[in-house]
């Protein structure tokens, strides 16, 4: 059994052929011209899951795996 990872993205076409994406209804990234034709691409046939993580890592907004240990850094504590 596997669990859907909704991280909250969606894409948008426009009509003069740009890729809006965003993040919990705020813009996050726009694609122009040969990047948003790959992006759609890549969109097409691809499961909810792999176009939540695409998504992910073309605006930059993607876990890195150190939250944790960045937790406790001296600096972060207060």
């Amino acid at each position: 059994m596997t669990e859907t990872s909704d991280l909250g993205f969606t894409y948008r076409r426009m009509k003069n052929g740009d890729v809006q994406v965003t993040h919990h209804g705020r813009l996050a990234s726009t694609l122009r011209g040969r990047d948003a034709i790959d992006f759609l691409a890549e969109m097409h046939g691809a499961d909810t899951d792999a176009q939540q993580q695409a998504m992910a890592r073309l605006t930059g907004n993607y876990k890195r795996g150190n939250e944790r240990s960045a937790a406790d850094h001296p600096r972060n504590r207060r």
